[in-house]
């Protein structure tokens, strides 16, 4: 596959996370997209896109994280 590619299916992704309902959804969707973008960035050797979709993947990951467990804490009150 191509860098760019890559880089377009990326954006296919990310923009598709906007067409989702649910918020869990919308965060794994962009975690995806980031993560194919880091795989873009890796691959024309930009530091900087491997950096900030380094941050967008973890966001995404921790807000996910936290909202399992947020959900899990309020089902058993």
């Amino acid at each position: 596959m191509t860098p760019a590619s890559i880089g377009w299916v990326a954006t296919a992704v990310f923009a598709a996370s906007y067409f989702t309902s649910r918020l869990s959804t919308l965060t794994k969707i962009q975690a995806v997209a980031a993560c194919l973008w880091i795989a873009y960035g890796i691959r024309i050797g930009a530091v900087p896109v491997i950096a900030a979709n380094l941050i967008v993947a973890g966001a995404a990951l921790f807000s996910t994280l936290r909202s399992r467990y947020t959900n899990r804490n309020a089902s058993s009150s």
